[in-house]
């Protein structure tokens, strides 16, 4: 039994095991830009020491990145600030993390790691904005233990945002919309809603030219296909 099977991905004492992906390989070439496992740790509480001075203000973080469509555009746009974009995926990190040295940006990096370390990657106070853009539904009902997004998990994240910091949240599925608002329900000492949308593009004449960092690659294709984007703003008491 590997020493991962012993604790779940949540517990303190949990072990990332030896990735075969031949990604990984790739990604340590890259070690200035992205950090793997549990050296996405290693930073706990002063995440902007990873960024140059001239870019050490407000730090955005953006769960489950993917190929770095949005936040390296984000980062392009805002180059006083910092950005971390945190993927499970081994590949679509090292898109990401390729477009960001093309562009020569110093204030983004890429984290491969379980989305569920949060809080052992970030301290108290530490992030600015959280982004979590179309997550995995898991619509199945033995699956929606998967979801990322949960009462529990919002009681967890509080803690890491600045006073007022804020988490903005999309997903094109109905069901996993309203999981989300019922979970906000449940936390409202912690958070407040700003807005709250059931189709975000509904008003906009043209959403077919919006792009990045407005919108990300999923979206393009549900505004293409006219399926309503969900949307949630919500801000951490101070």
């Amino acid at each position: 039994m590997s020493e991962k099977s012993f604790f779940p991905v949540h517990h303190p004492d949990y072990r990332y095991s030896v990735s075969k992906n031949p990604y990984w390989e790739k990604l340590q070439g890259l070690s200035n830009r992205v950090y793997c496992d549990h050296q996405t740790e290693a930073f706990h509480g002063r995440c902007l020491e990873l960024f140059p001075q001239a870019a050490r203000g407000k730090l955005t973080v953006e769960v489950g990145c993917n190929a770095g469509h949005v936040i390296v555009e984000s980062a392009f746009q805002n180059p006083g600030e910092s950005f971390i974009g945190i993927d499970w995926k081994f590949k679509p990190i090292y898109r990401g993390a390729e477009k960001a040295s093309k562009r020569g940006l110093q204030n983004l990096g890429f984290f491969r790691a379980h989305a569920e370390r949060l809080p052992f990657m970030f301290g108290n106070g530490e992030i600015d904005r959280l982004n979590f853009y179309f997550p995995d539904p898991w619509p199945k009902k033995a699956q929606i233990k998967n979801r990322f997004f949960n009462s529990e998990r919002l009681r967890l994240i509080a803690p890491l945002m600045k006073p007022g910091g804020l988490f903005h949240i999309k997903t094109d599925h109905r069901g996993y919309f309203e999981w989300m608002i019922q979970a906000i329900q449940e936390n409202l000492n912690l958070w407040e809603i700003l807005s709250v949308s059931e189709n975000l593009h509904r008003d906009d004449p043209a959403p077919h030219l919006l792009d990045f960092p407005d919108v990300t690659l999923f979206e393009k294709l549900f505004i293409r296909d006219q399926i309503p984007i969900h949307e949630i703003k919500l801000q951490v008491r101070r």
